[in-house]
């Protein structure tokens, strides 16, 4: 008798367990802003060497024709 008390506290635990989605979700976003994050991050460095690049040049110009 006891040994089947034991089952069945141990299934309602599971039962509870899995039903609780709301930790999964907050992971679930948490790791989408981060991959977006690393995206933006990546995006950023890559433009920026393109943007000095063109201002260098704009800058060159300016300083011949002066």
């Amino acid at each position: 008798m006891r040994a089947g008390r034991n089952e069945m506290s141990l299934i309602s635990y599971l039962r509870t367990f899995m039903g609780h989605e709301e930790g999964q979700d907050l992971l679930e976003y948490a790791l989408l802003i981060a991959l977006i994050a690393i995206v933006a991050i990546g995006a950023v460095t890559a433009a920026g060497g393109s943007v000095k690049t063109i201002f260098q040049t704009i800058a060159d110009k300016l300083t011949v024709v002066a």
